[in-house]
């Protein structure tokens, strides 16, 4: 067989999972958990990098590199997990995929970046605004929107081309936005209710 004939080499694909600066034990778990790992190596991820913040998971499948940070190569499918950077912009960056609790700053910052996204908004906190907002974009079609349970299924089905682009950023046409998919917007009068435009 001569060079020119031989086939290139699947591209690499990397995904990369965020809790930021809170915890989030069952996102977390559930990226380490066979069902999400077979759903990357089925869709072609080749590397999954998990900051995994404050979070309590299960690392005996690990093995420890450094303080806070472990490593495992599960057939084709390299797992780093880590705590804490002090910026997650190159990580953003290099990612074909991201999927994010449902942090606004987080979100907001992805979505700029151009990158797929699915936001799993963490059920355990109180006066809990991650399912609206993550439902408010998803309704836009900006980024998909899961439950820790049904994050392998929506990564299997994924269609990363029917996202819409996120528009040039505008704060206020943004917090409008939000605000009308949100129902924050009182008809009679065109004016939002306390809502993310209200600060909350």
């Amino acid at each position: 067989m001569s060079e020119s004939s031989v086939p290139a080499p699947a591209p690499r694909m990397h995904i990369f999972l965020t809790v930021g600066s809170t915890r989030f034990d069952a996102l977390v778990q559930a990226a380490l958990s066979p069902p999400v790992q077979d759903a990357l190596r089925a869709r072609g991820y080749t590397s999954l990098d998990v900051q995994c913040g404050n979070s309590d998971f299960d690392i005996s499948p690990l093995e420890q590199r450094a303080p806070d940070r472990w490593q495992r190569v599960d057939g084709a499918l390299q797992v780093n997990v880590w705590r804490f950077k002090p910026s997650l912009r190159e990580d953003y960056e290099r990612a074909d995929l991201i999927i994010s609790h449902a942090g606004s700053g987080t979100i907001i910052e992805v979505l700029r970046l151009g990158k797929p996204l699915i936001v799993v908004p963490n059920p355990t906190l109180q006066d809990n605004h991650q399912v609206e907002l993550s439902d408010a974009l998803a309704g836009l079609g900006h980024l998909r929107s899961s439950t820790v349970a049904d994050l392998p299924q929506v990564i299997e089905k994924l269609d990363a081309t029917a996202l819409v682009p996120f528009p040039q950023f505008d704060g206020s046409r943004f917090r409008e936005l939000l605000d009308e998919e949100m129902g924050f917007v009182n008809p009679d009068h065109g004016t939002a209710r306390k809502g993310l435009s209200a600060g909350r």
